[in-house]
């Protein structure tokens, strides 16, 4: 079992990642002996949903400062509505931890009912630290981060494990909750989707490709956001007088998952593709330094019609960060032009790069570290 970075909160709160990312097993770790109740297992599903007072009425057996764990809460969302009570008429008598990966079903069921009562903690795949540092960088390159698969140590069941793990969220996320009307062209979508992981979206030729209408591709992508599967990554557009691109990239939560999604014949092996799958891994770490560490600030990409590019901005409180992700052993001098050419217009502060390689480097202005030494450095804040 991996110890997490993610710590207790001391209030109620919503613990939001995709499914697999250890949501449950974190919970029971952290909370060992809090009154629990899955929403997972059809019984207690089916008596919950049939009278949600038993749910109240157990709680209310409970002694003050209990804690109480509801899974998968977004599977039967009334009981918000009661927790929302319960939290009314007794006022910091119970906490509770609610776990769920489709933020959409949260935020339709009123979620912010409970705004100011229970705060947002998040879920992601391992990172560096998390894993002790213990793994080939080709291996999470290819395979990804889930815990589950980390704790395999086959290839073979590792690509059966994703390979179920993708036929369970089309089944239970998708089809069982009614998130899309069609899962033949949503699946159609998902396999089209996840080749232009890493890259600025095409929504027009993956509707074409994919066969389905635009509004519907744009519809598809709000779900893979809100079950938390992918996210968006926003143009940066420091300056007015240079064209810069403006539509944002799409990353699916981890490289094992999308590789896993991606047609069959797809020659993984690319630089181009393998750089994305790296860029996702480095968006990880990015992702636990504002989750788990508390590091202020958001990220983007940067990016002009010519070509030059920045694989990520961090803009913080007091200083900006442009790091540059290449998956090769060799680094040249040319990945860092571009933050260079940022740094000289005072747009960012420092630069980095990381690359697959085994030593430091420094090149000018630009520190260039391993994938491993760069996950130290976020989770020392080092970077910051």
């Amino acid at each position: 079992m991996y110890t997490r970075l993610l710590t207790l909160p001391t209030q109620s709160f919503f613990l939001l990642g995709p499914r697999g990312t250890g949501k449950t097993t974190w919970l029971k770790s952290v909370l060992p002996g809090s009154k629990y109740f899955d929403l997972l297992r059809s019984t207690e599903h089916i008596r919950l949903m049939r009278n949600p007072d038993e749910f109240r009425q157990e709680i209310a057996a409970l002694k003050k400062g209990s804690w109480v764990v509801v899974d998968e809460i977004q599977k039967l969302p009334i009981l918000l509505d009661e927790i929302h009570s319960i939290m009314n008429d007794f006022p910091k008598q119970y906490n509770f931890a609610l776990s769920g990966s489709s933020a959409r079903k949260l935020k339709r069921s009123g979620v912010n009912l409970l705004a100011g009562r229970a705060i947002n903690r998040h879920l992601l795949p391992l990172t560096g630290s998390e894993m002790n540092y213990d793994f080939h960088e080709e291996d999470i390159v290819k395979y990804g981060m889930l815990p589950a698969v980390r704790n395999l140590s086959h290839d073979h069941d590792r690509v059966d494990f994703l390979d179920a793990y993708i036929a369970n969220y089309l089944q239970e996320e998708i089809q069982q909750e009614a998130l899309v009307k069609n899962l033949a062209s949503f699946t159609r979508f998902l396999s089209v989707a996840s080749l232009f992981h890493g890259q600025v979206t095409n929504v027009a030729g993956i509707a074409r490709d994919a066969g389905v209408q635009r509004p519907t591709v744009q519809g598809y992508f709000d779900v893979l956001t809100d079950t938390l599967i992918g996210r968006w990554l926003p143009a940066w557009t420091p300056r007015m007088k240079v064209k810069e691109k403006v539509h944002p990239k799409f990353y699916f939560f981890d490289p094992g998952v999308v590789q896993s999604i991606s047609p069959k014949s797809q020659d993984f092996n690319t630089s181009d593709r393998r750089g994305f799958f790296l860029e996702s891994i480095v968006m990880n770490e990015l992702l636990a330094a504002k989750y788990y560490h508390g590091i202020k600030g958001e990220f983007y990409y940067w990016s002009t019609p010519s070509g030059t590019e920045v694989d990520f901005i961090w803009k913080g409180l007091k200083s900006s960060i442009g790091i540059e992700v290449k998956a090769t052993k060799q680094w040249k001098t040319s990945y860092g032009n571009p933050l260079r050419e940022l740094h000289a217009e005072k747009f960012i502060d420092r630069e980095f790069g990381v690359y697959l390689g085994e030593r430091i480097l420094k090149d000018n202005n630009v520190w260039i570290f391993p994938l491993k030494e760069f996950m130290k450095k976020c989770a020392s804040a080092d970077l910051w």
